[in-house]
């Protein structure tokens, strides 16, 4: 049996990571969350696995889940290597795969309204790599962001479809806000611990993941739900021409899984559609779906990033055969349908 450590294991993608764990694996997981934005795992995790509970470390026969800040976690386990041993019956050497989702998640308005308290993230991924160079798992992955890359290269009039070797450490651009560097610098570390230490790591820069269960903080659920209402006007941040590369969760969890089997050098893989959507295009899908044709509402004053941001998707095409199976208008009706159903419920 291998057992695994997921930190940030009850945000979005660390939650979806889990369940396909479970349903795929009889793995033993080791779950890590301060619960800051997260949800309780006894609110998502399939019954069968729960066994009835809700705050107790030990979740069912294969799952422990620790509530608190990863760093502590960590800082922990380097203060006294025997303690998950002694209480638990496992050593960090145990671990074979070791996926770190931890970090200060939000939209646009928490990157750029917060971008100090967004920092914070290299105090977390600092934390990890000094952790896993210490008590080394078989292996690691580092969720990057395409906000790593340049913002230069994402321009109204410069907009180009992002490859893997647009980000060079011995030629920079400078990415977004701090969020992205807190992430470049966890590429940089990635590849120090796998050139120095010997760790088998390997990173990805997910574009604009999104999912049926996604919090309504995100755009795409939250336009959803406001088709769903039949908003009219429809409100959108900026003009609503910028776009953005949306992939589906599944797919992104897909990739993840590929990219621990293939990449142990540190290095970086991007996962997209490898398409560019508009926010008023993924609005105009929405309301196709709500059955209704709305009035388009600019709000100039919102923050919304770089004006285009997309994946080239032919590295990971042609090196691993990799490609997004779940097409924009196959994930946004589960989305949207998603919106329908809490509807429904908050009646």
């Amino acid at each position: 049996m291998k057992i695994h450590l997921v930190t940030g294991a009850c945000g979005f993608v660390g939650r979806n990571l889990v369940k396909r764990l479970l349903k795929t694996s009889s793995d033993f997981l080791v779950l890590v969350d301060d619960l800051s934005t997260g949800t309780p795992p006894h609110t998502w995790l399939p019954a069968a696995e729960l066994n009835g509970a809700k705050d107790s470390v030990r979740i069912g026969e294969r799952i422990l889940y620790f509530q608190e800040d990863c760093r502590k976690f960590f800082q922990r386990w380097s203060h006294n290597p025997d303690w998950m041993k002694a209480g638990y019956g496992i050593e960090g050497q145990t671990f074979d795969d070791v996926f770190h989702f931890a970090a200060i998640v939000g939209g646009r308005s928490k990157i750029e309204g917060d971008p100090m308290m967004v920092a914070l993230d290299l105090a977390i991924d600092a934390e990890f790599f000094y952790w896993i160079t210490r008590f080394r798992p078989k292996r690691a992955l580092f969720p990057s962001s395409s906000a790593a890359y340049p913002i230069d290269l994402q321009t109204t009039d410069g907009a180009i479809a992002l490859k893997e070797t647009d980000i060079n450490f011995a030629k920079m651009g400078q990415p977004d806000m701090t969020y992205g560097w807190s992430k470049l610098t966890g590429e940089f570390l990635a590849q120090i611990a796998a050139k120095y230490y010997g760790i088998s790591v390997a990173c990805v820069r997910p574009f604009s993941g999104y999912g049926e269960d996604q919090d309504l903080s995100y755009p795409t659920p939250a336009i959803a739900a406001r088709a769903a209402k039949k908003e009219n006007p429809f409100e959108v941040w900026g003009s609503g021409y910028q776009g953005r590369d949306f992939v589906h969760i599944d797919d992104c969890i897909d990739c993840i899984l590929m990219a621990m089997d293939n990449i142990h050098d540190g290095s970086a893989i991007n996962i997209g559609m490898g398409k560019l959507t508009s926010f008023r295009e993924l609005i105009e899908v929405f309301c196709s779906f709500a059955g209704y044709k709305p009035e388009i509402k600019p709000l100039l004053d919102k923050p919304v990033g770089v004006h285009s941001r997309y994946s080239n998707m032919d590295y990971v095409h042609n090196t691993f055969g990799w490609t997004a199976k779940i097409s924009i208008e196959e994930g946004m009706r589960r989305v949207y349908d998603a919106a329908l159903e809490r509807l429904k419920n908050q009646k």
